[in-house]
């Protein structure tokens, strides 16, 4: 399948809930529930200023992407784990009493032929209504969610999501925007790409793109090569390959004011493993920044631990073990194209975006600070 752009331009544990937390009263919650090609996580929050306060949380390996790549059909063991999952999020959506909520589908969905059975037998099992959202509207919700880590000296600014199905990467031009309003410039981008920034500068998106590989599909695409070090070569080679049409790939670019922000499950391994975390510590990942360096060496750490030793280290985690390798080779190829030393890393992505979409929508969220 090509990549999608604009005109122009094994065994899984059961589910446990989790206890809820005491939920403060100050403000409406929202919900926001992301179903991708591996996991089903979920946050509910509240506006709090100009940004949200996490109330309660979810997230589950769920495989609804399992065989699709040869079979082209979510499986009916994927759905039913799914739903098990979803059933936990329908109970606390209503423990919470949330009136607020978006619940979404991504790229397992978009691509499988039975997702329309699929997303009907959600409904009926759980109540629960999802929608499959667009490749433009994934890379939108990524990008927004974060503006809070965009430097004022950027001026440059790449946002990479990898994903269990899919990889969105946008390119913003943030050249003519005065510095303390930038992050506000691509809040503003919730609307819309081509969106009317009204009274404010606006960030220019230069283009954006939607390669259906991810840490799933790639690794699919290459579990008949049985070398380690020849399968991660492979796959780092044909992702860069499918980034061929991307507008920017094509021109020279200047270091100074030049920033990528990655956001996904990969990225955030990275960073713990780079700082030798054992226990994850969100704190200690979301912002960080690492070299090229870095990220090699954690890389070739990976590739010398060989499939055992990756499944055994307590730094990865049994839920991104089998798909570190794919999401690496991802990440080397984009620090190889790009005029940049460092790497941004977000814990945050598309629950965060629909959250932030959802309160601006409202009105509920105050300007965010300059």
């Amino acid at each position: 399948m090509a990549p999608q752009r604009p005109d122009g331009a094994g065994a899984v544990p059961s589910v446990v809930e989790s206890p809820a937390p005491d939920t403060p009263e100050l403000a409406p919650l929202y919900a926001a529930l992301d179903l991708g090609t591996n996991s089903c996580r979920m946050l509910i929050a509240q506006p709090v200023g100009h940004q949200f306060q996490v109330v309660d949380s979810f997230s589950k390996s769920v495989l609804l992407g399992q065989g699709l790549e040869s079979s082209g059909k979510l499986s009916r063991a994927s759905m039913n784990r799914t739903i098990s999952a979803m059933r936990v999020c329908r109970q606390k959506l209503q423990r919470h009493n949330v009136k607020h909520m978006r619940l979404v589908a991504t790229e397992a969905c978009r691509r499988a032929s039975n997702a329309g059975h699929f997303i009907r037998q959600v409904k009926r099992e759980t109540g629960l209504r999802l929608e499959i959202i667009t490749p433009e509207e994934e890379a939108r919700l990524a990008v927004i969610s974060c503006a809070p880590l965009v430097n004022k000296n950027t001026t440059q600014l790449l946002v990479v999501d990898i994903g269990g199905g899919s990889t969105e990467l946008v390119w913003i031009d943030l050249t003519n925007v005065p510095k303390k309003e930038r992050s506000g410039a691509i809040m503003r981008l919730h609307a819309g790409f081509d969106s009317d920034p009204g009274a404010f500068v606006g960030a220019k998106v230069v283009d954006w793109i939607s390669v259906p590989l991810g840490v799933a599909t790639l690794r699919d695409q290459f579990q008949d090569v049985e070398d380690d070090g020849a399968r991660f070569a492979l796959m780092s080679w044909f992702f860069e390959e499918n980034l061929e049409k991307f507008a920017p790939t094509s021109e020279v670019q200047d270091r100074k004011g030049f920033q990528i922000i990655g956001t996904s499950g990969t990225v955030t391994t990275v960073a713990a493993s780079h700082l030798g975390l054992r226990r994850y510590d969100r704190t200690k990942v979301d912002g960080l920044r690492m070299t090229t360096d870095q990220i090699d060496a954690v890389i070739k750490d990976y590739l010398s631990l060989g499939v055992v030793g990756r499944r055994n280290d307590p730094r990865i985690g049994n839920d991104r073990q089998a798909l570190i390798m794919s999401g690496s080779a991802i990440l080397q190829a984009l620090m190889r194209l790009w005029p940049t030393d460092r790497l941004s890393v977000a814990d945050r992505g598309l629950r965060e975006g629909l959250l932030y979409a959802q309160m601006s929508a409202h009105g509920v969220l105050d300007d965010a600070p300059t």
